[in-house]
């Protein structure tokens, strides 16, 4: 499989495997019939142990403990082999998870260069403005191990726009953030998101993206 733009996902009757035996799931996600359109900002609001993380796996397609279907650009995911997932997430799916994951003994311009060494879709000087524009600049060469858990969101989300897209998801990228970054961030996410048409999907648990949100959707 291969799409020129992924311009929906669908999540119908999804529900994680672990919630199988539960009789109390009152959400707008679970169970339901959800649809995420590219140009669209979605802020997935959920309480610790609602499944925001689950739901971001789902998605990107690390994880499919879960029953229903979630369909990208209208193919079934399960369906999809290990190179269709690895072409998605390169080409259509920028994600920043919750654990950042990013390489502590590499400093701040090698983990965002080894991200776009993949997809060569910034130059050296973009990656320097897009970090100078999230308050980085005087941290390039800084050890990532080194770095506040702040700066390190700020790192990882900087990775992430380091490549084409149609779907941001954002779990939790600004839990570690005051008002000033936050605004920083979002600033950064809306450009680039516009500038691509893509969908922006960010979860939270209190600390909310700054962004001008078209649907909220309580997990």
């Amino acid at each position: 499989m291969r799409m020129e733009s992924l311009e929906r996902v669908e999540l119908i009757a999804c529900l994680p495997q672990v919630f199988a035996e539960r009789n109390d799931v009152h959400s707008e996600v679970w169970l339901q019939h959800v649809t995420l359109d590219r140009g669209k900002h979605y802020l997935v609001k959920a309480q610790s142990g609602a499944g925001k993380t689950s739901l971001c796996a789902y998605l990107y397609g690390s994880r499919n403990d879960y029953s229903g279907t979630i369909k990208l650009g209208g193919v079934d995911a399960r369906s999809l082999t290990i190179a269709q997932w690895s072409e998605l997430r390169r080409r259509h799916l920028a994600f920043v998870p919750q654990t950042l994951g990013l390489f502590g003994e590499l400093t701040v311009l090698e983990n965002v260069e080894l991200k776009n060494a993949i997809t060569g879709y910034k130059t050296r000087n973009e990656i320097e403005q897009m970090l100078a524009q999230l308050g980085l600049s005087d941290k390039l060469h800084s050890l990532v191990s080194r770095l506040s858990v702040g700066q390190q969101q700020r790192v990882a989300i900087v990775r992430a726009m380091c490549q084409p897209c149609d779907l941001m998801l954002l779990d939790e990228p600004v839990s570690h953030l005051d008002a000033d970054n936050n605004r920083a961030v979002a600033d950064l996410v809306t450009q680039e998101a516009s500038r691509q048409g893509a969908a922006v999907v960010v979860t939270s648990v209190g600390n909310h993206l700054m962004i001008d949100i078209d649907h909220i959707l309580n997990l």
